[in-house]
């Protein structure tokens, strides 16, 4: 049978199948980050059901979270070595499998298993590699389509978090964690939409690729010889070291590190967020739609901020715009505790949602600025597994101090402050390189001859200069006629 056809292109096509693979990664994202949002609105059910306190009812939201970013990586070794079509049907259904066998849960230790781990595990093998599809077939528009295919995830709060209540109370919660799990298989039809594209800077693969012999019917055959299998080996190990070579750049183990505090602020509030409304005397439906309206403002901070950083004038500050919206995230925290009335939490929730929209949208463009479209599937791998331990730990540590301080505070500003060290820590790297930078041009201007142009006119001297670029290096060269002012 004839391999599965993959759709050449020099470049990215900015257009074409490539609004269909927004659309299928738009359908990934409600199906695997809305669908864990909205785990939150179990949270009450499951810690009456099971009697259990804060942060053991947590642990079912962390786990989630962190086996879908843990396993990121294994997304992308799927996506790369089989396809990413067959990653994500497979995602969906370990995903759906985990919910239906969650509706018979009778411990909170079975939730960890079947919605945690087993969910969690087919989460992970559908997002990253959707997100990376996008970058492949953008360039140019790159920040808007991102903002578009990110926006299921407030889309699909805005929706689900109502139906979901709906749901418990008509059915209780098996019920509804099993037509959830008829829900996720929607993500098999996601996958089918992700035709393969190769770009032209994917044409340089291992030289193992030619070892082939040719026979006389025509057919094509491996050639073992011992010489060549070690020579497949050896391109083997190249291929590797120039797919996660990135991970020795300065500029990328910043951003790792910023991503680690990140992701200990963003997850607690989906999950604490309704147990706080519920707490401060916010009926059920009105703790949902905070979550709603969480939800879709999220949206408008996908899609206007992937439109804006489009934009000339911002292209190249998107990672400023990037820190900008964590950090003013954090800010939000610390307002949090203050905020006990519904006409209150709403302007919170529209602000929350709206910068954690636009720095969702913003992770993979940054991503693809410091390591290139080639390497991004694995970048994105590896930047979504930094998440993994700061959401396990970060949900269980807000309960632990929920359970010992009797209040939210504590909880709430530790995700605060956690998340506007993340800001502060990429913009001093940020500062540190503009520096540094700064510097070696002055050393560059000062180790150069200043030839001088003397005149007989208005002034004492003029200088000529302009900076040619030789070698990598700034050189000066006097140009006559011209005066310095």
């Amino acid at each position: 049978m004839a391999k599965m056809t993959r759709t050449g292109s020099a470049s990215p096509p900015d257009g074409g199948w490539g609004w269909m693979i927004v659309a299928g990664c738009f359908l990934v994202t409600i199906c695997t980050r809305a669908v864990t949002r909205c785990i939150s609105i179990f949270f009450v059910e499951f810690q009456t059901y099971f009697a259990q306190d804060y942060a053991q009812t947590a642990w079912i939201h962390s786990i989630v979270d962190c086996v879908t970013m843990l396993c990121a990586p294994l997304g992308s070794v799927v996506s790369n070595h089989l396809s990413c079509q067959a990653g994500i049907m497979l995602g969906g259904l370990l995903a759906s499998t985990g919910f239906i066998l969650a509706s018979f849960a009778t411990s909170l230790k079975h939730l960890y298993l079947t919605v945690g781990v087993l969910t969690g595990l087919g989460f992970a093998l559908c997002y990253s590699p959707a997100i990376a599809m996008v970058g492949k077939y953008f360039s140019k528009r790159k920040a808007l389509a991102y903002g578009i295919a990110m926006s299921g995830s407030g889309i699909g709060t805005f929706i689900l978090a109502p139906v979901v209540q709906l749901l418990i109370e008509q059915f209780s919660w098996r019920g509804a964690l099993l037509i959830l799990g008829g829900f996720v298989l929607n993500l098999c039809v996601c996958g089918a939409l992700m035709r393969p594209i190769t770009l032209k800077e994917d044409h340089a693969g291992p030289e193992n690729q030619g070892c082939r012999r040719q026979r006389a019917d025509g057919a094509r055959t491996p050639c073992y010889a011992p010489l060549a299998e070690e020579r497949a080996q050896r391109g083997l190990r190249r291929a590797l070291q120039r797919e996660y070579r990135f991970l020795q750049e300065p500029d990328f183990a910043v951003l790792a590190v910023s991503v680690l505090f990140m992701a200990y602020g963003c997850s607690p509030l989906f999950v604490y967020l309704v147990p706080y409304a519920l707490s401060v005397g916010v009926s059920h439906q009105q703790a949902a739609f905070l979550m709603s309206t969480l939800g879709v403002i999220d949206i408008v901070g996908n899609i206007t901020f992937g439109w804006l950083t489009d934009r000339r004038c911002l292209k190249r500050y998107r990672s400023v715009c990037y820190l900008c919206a964590v950090g003013l995230d954090g800010l939000c925290y610390l307002c949090l505790p203050m905020l006990r009335t519904l006409p209150l939490l709403v302007p919170f929730s529209c602000t929350f949602g709206y910068f954690d929209g636009a720095y969702v949208t913003l992770i993979p463009v940054v991503t693809a600025e410091i390591v290139g479209t080639t390497s991004l599937s694995s970048a994105l791998g590896v930047v979504y597994f930094l998440h993994a331990v700061p959401y396990l730990v970060s949900p269980p540590i807000a309960g632990w101090l929920v359970d010992t301080t009797g209040s939210y505070t504590a909880a709430f500003l530790l995700c605060g402050f956690s998340m506007i060290f993340s800001s502060l820590l990429l913009g001093f790297a940020r500062f540190v390189k503009r520096m540094r930078r700064t510097q070696l041009q002055f050393l560059a201007k000062e180790s150069d001859p200043k030839p001088q142009l003397w005149t007989n006119g208005l002034v004492a001297y003029s200088v000529a200069r302009e900076l040619d670029q030789k070698d990598g290096e700034p050189v000066a060269t006097a140009v006559p006629g011209r005066n310095f002012t």
